[in-house]
């Protein structure tokens, strides 16, 4: 947990598909990425960003989401997922996440709280 900083962040890139849409989730009936599917691609940024400094032992569990989805993205589109640490408080961390497009727009922003678990002992 020691290495777990503010600041701390990851990118990760991922391109819509049929299967993340709205339509495809049941979450709407557009052809567009689907909230959940983007909630978590940007839940996926923030494992990776201390995934790499927790102790062997440990992972994160999500615990709160809020987000504002602003901007649509379709199919074939390539976004990014960027997520960083804002806050640690003892096994508390909250994220600031967003998901952009090539252009750099920001089509989702928020933030993601986690909690840092023993892996064994949680199961």
């Amino acid at each position: 947990m020691a290495g777990v900083t503010v600041g701390k962040r990851a990118e990760i890139s991922f391109t819509v598909a049929a299967v993340d849409t709205a339509e495809a989730l049941g979450s709407g009936d557009l052809p567009v990425l689907a909230t959940p599917r983007a909630i978590a691609w940007v839940e996926a940024a923030s494992c990776a960003a201390v995934g790499d400094v927790l102790d062997s032992d440990q992972t994160t569990v999500g615990t709160h989401v809020e987000i504002d989805h602003l901007l649509p993205s379709w199919v074939g589109a390539v976004v990014i997922a960027d997520a960083m640490v804002a806050e640690v408080s003892g096994r508390r961390l909250r994220f600031q996440v967003r998901l952009m497009d090539a252009e750099q727009r920001v089509l989702l922003a928020g933030s993601v709280v986690r909690a840092i678990v023993n892996r064994d002992k949680f199961v």
